[in-house]
């Protein structure tokens, strides 16, 4: 018998603006053609003036509760995945615990920008095995809207807002192949490549939030070589191949990251889960974003075998393997 942290409940939440492609050719050199062709974006969604991350993520999370059928007083842990916290400290995830009435147990943020979810997901799944926690939710929530310089369309094109999130449950298992839960994760950073995707900005250099800058073809490089060769790795050790992986949920940056690392794995389109032509690269809500349109469309099955991975500025990257 051993402890296994099991998702009960996904939830998300998109602000209720929508700007297309062609609101974006309204303002910048670009056209609905060259963003899809390029990301397969079509719109993304832009939260409201005064809307906060915290109001994002607590959204997603009342969703995700609801689903999983858990209330306040169940929840001893809450951690955030997010780059665009509500204040520079405290930790959003303090804000988010009071919103939602929780009184019990850790609230801190995890910034490792679009890997954000997988490092929370695996921070939740740790100390839900030493046994401290019970029952985590586990958020991605951003408003990248407010750190993107709107006249780049290098950039501008890619981002949107919003915030999905799970509920994890530590549950006892007989220790058999296909019992549910996270089975394992992997994470990994490469300081080296700091400046090749980040922020001009921060307390300690301008005072200010500064805007997104990338590099975007040593970024496209390294993200399907490390969402690939991670989940390659954990199906290696599990004694597994990619043939035995019923879905994959990449971090949806863009369309040819995501059929890159696709063939890599040697997955059918079938298998891989995209969901970026609605909202965008929302960063580390994109995994959960996906999962709950995957849930919606009820494409998950009891004892499926599920892969997420991501790669974000710094550059960070992880990935985990768990049954339905």
């Amino acid at each position: 018998m051993k402890t296994r942290s099991v998702i009960r409940g996904v939830g998300a939440y998109l602000p209720s603006k929508v700007l297309s492609n062609d609101d974006l050719s309204k303002t910048i050199d670009t056209t609905d053609e060259w963003i899809k062709q390029r990301t397969g974006i079509a719109r993304r969604h832009i939260a409201a003036p005064g809307e906060l991350t915290s109001d994002l993520a607590c959204a997603a999370a009342r969703r995700a509760m609801q689903n999983a059928g858990v209330t306040a007083e169940d929840v001893d842990l809450v951690i955030l995945a997010t780059t665009t916290p509500d204040n520079t400290f405290p930790a959003t995830a303090t804000r988010v615990q009071a919103k939602l009435g929780i009184r019990s147990g850790a609230a801190f943020d995890i910034q490792a920008v679009c890997t954000g979810f997988v490092y929370a997901l695996t921070q939740a799944d740790n100390m839900i095995r030493l046994g401290q926690a019970t029952c985590a939710l586990v958020i991605g929530a951003e408003i990248y809207s407010r750190i993107l310089d709107w006249e780049d369309r290098g950039t501008c094109v890619l981002f949107g807002d919003g915030a999905g999130a799970v509920v994890l449950r530590a549950e006892t298992t007989n220790g058999v192949e296909r019992d549910r839960g996270i089975i394992s994760t992997k994470l990994g950073a490469d300081g080296r490549f700091y400046d090749s995707l980040y922020v001009d900005g921060g307390p300690a250099t301008t005072g200010t939030a500064g805007y997104v800058r990338m590099q975007g073809k040593e970024v496209f490089k390294h993200a399907v070589e490390h969402m690939s060769s991670l989940v390659l790795g954990l199906l290696k050790a599990e004694g597994l191949t990619t043939s035995d992986l019923d879905w994959l949920v990449p971090h949806q940056a863009n369309i040819r990251i995501i059929n890159k690392v696709g063939e890599r794995l040697d997955l059918s389109d079938e298998k891989v889960i995209v969901s970026l032509e609605e909202h965008a690269n929302t960063s580390a809500a994109t995994i959960p974003l996906a999962m709950n349109q995957a849930m919606e469309r009820q494409l998950f099955k009891p004892g499926d075998l599920i892969g997420l991975t991501a790669m974000g500025g710094g550059f960070t990257f992880g990935a985990a393997l768990l049954r339905w």
